[in-house]
């Protein structure tokens, strides 16, 4: 295995020019394939040269490092060597400028002290609260043995809607029906490949949502900041620093901005694959049933600690299919991983999709067994990050134990009222990156049940 130091570094490292290379023939069609493939082409890459892996693309250098220590002396930093503003700037910048995944360093954790006085247990009791009567009453209304219906926009519908009520404390109809609008171009232009504020572009019409949502948000918050309320813009609204200091208003829209599109995209991507692996085995789907009916209606925030099998399901889906694949950093400065200098001002990734998948670490990674998560297997105990779902270091997914509350809120309503299943042979495509998602949308029938 790989060994990492954040010492200086020593005269008999090899240099840059060492590290094994990536072939420049085919660069490009490894970027172009990258979305739907992504797993093989890193799985090649790191069995054909090994856990560290220079590419470059014209002027642009990425090193690929792969494993669970390239995890943890990623993500952990201890010595300062990358930048996550650098990074996710030319991924998302001028969609999703100064999200807190946009800072660094002090700057990084100011926001970061301020931001989680909304994701206290006492505000997540609330939001459980007030979201768990909605997914019961919006989830009633799915239609039963319906063969086109789709499950993705269907989640994605319905966390869009929670995440409005939670979130801006709005109901989604009226004159707010806009904002969903300006949402969706929002976040389909964060993918774009082409990046021109050209009209007609998927790019430009997310920088008019994006406009448009900055003009709807400016137009609550002083209402907001006039009276305290259970939703989360106006809990930002009055949270403050141990020092005193509050969030002005643009850095509260651009927090609110990110934080709905993170919480979203993530959280549809994951009731999706959980209602794949759901429908691919019953005999699981029918243990989360029992557990789930035998509180005898929706859990609550105590009875969600109960849930045992939702959750070995929830995590064993998030190692199979992890909403992001990528975790990427910008070097500043040169650092040694695995033996090599690695240079500065490179583009720097690990892969938590690879990681979940190594044979090295997991039992059988492509078989769908949450049972490796159970007290006495706890596969996942052998490094510590070895499994990422929600990366790891100062940039651990704030939204974390929100995202599990809402999951299992929504996989309850869903295995109390219906049974599914899929025809043999069916295989979901999958959009592997930026977002893990299905290329179908996934069709579910629902079969009703009884009582």
């Amino acid at each position: 295995m790989s060994q990492a130091t954040d010492t200086a570094l020593p005269d008999d490292v090899r240099g840059p020019e060492s590290i094994p290379r990536a072939p420049v023939f085919g660069a490009l069609t490894r970027a172009w394939r990258f979305r739907s493939h992504a797993l093989e082409i890193v799985s090649n890459l790191y069995d054909s040269l090994g856990p560290v892996v220079l590419e470059t693309i014209g002027p642009m250098k990425s090193v690929h490092l792969f494993g669970p220590e390239a995890n943890e002396f990623v993500m952990l930093d201890r010595a300062g060597n990358f930048s996550a503003r650098r990074s996710w700037n030319l991924i998302m910048g001028r969609i999703f400028p100064n999200g807190l995944l946009l800072r660094d360093g002090a700057d990084h954790r100011h926001h970061r002290g301020i931001m989680l006085q909304a994701f206290t247990r006492t505000a997540l009791n609330d939001y459980v609260d007030r979201m768990i009567p909605r997914i019961e009453e919006r989830i009633d209304e799915w239609p039963a043995r319906d063969p086109s219906f789709l499950a993705f926009p269907a989640f994605k519908e319905l966390t869009f809607e929670l995440a409005a009520m939670i979130f801006l404390g709005v109901e989604i109809g009226g004159e707010s029906r806009s904002l969903t609008r300006a949402f969706s171009d929002t976040v389909a232009a964060s993918m774009s490949i082409l990046r021109l504020p050209l009209p007609g572009l998927e790019f430009n019409r997310g920088l008019r949502g994006r406009e448009h949502m900055i003009g709807y948000l400016k137009g609550i918050l002083g209402e907001r900041r006039a009276r305290e309320g259970p939703d989360m813009l106006s809990r930002l609204c009055h949270a403050r620093s141990e020092s005193g200091e509050q969030l002005d208003d643009q850095e509260i829209i651009d927090h609110m901005i990110f934080l709905m599109m993170a919480a979203h995209d993530t959280t549809t991507s994951t009731l999706t694959s959980i209602a794949y692996e759901l429908g691919r085995h019953p005999e699981w789907q029918e243990r989360v049933r029992e557990e789930c009916r035998a509180l005898g209606g929706p859990p609550g925030w105590d009875e969600m600690q109960s849930l045992t099998a939702t959750g070995l399901v929830t995590r064993e889906t998030l190692r199979r299919y992890p909403p992001l694949s990528t975790v990427p950093r910008f070097s500043v400065r040169e650092f040694e991983f695995g033996g090599y200098r690695v240079p500065a001002n490179a583009m720097v990734a690990v892969y938590p999709l690879h990681t979940h998948h190594m044979a090295e670490w997991w039992r059988e990674p492509f078989r769908f067994d949450p049972e490796r998560f159970a007290p006495g297997r706890a596969e996942h105990q052998q490094h510590s990050h070895l499994w990422v779902p929600f990366g790891g270091g100062a940039h651990l997914c704030i939204g974390r134990r929100f995202a599990e509350l809402q999951v299992k809120a929504v996989v309850s309503a869903l295995v109390r009222r219906f049974r599914w299943s899929f025809p043999a042979g069916y295989a979901m495509p999958v959009q592997e990156a930026p977002i893990s998602k299905p290329a179908d949308g996934l069709p579910l029938s629902l079969e009703p049940l009884e009582g």
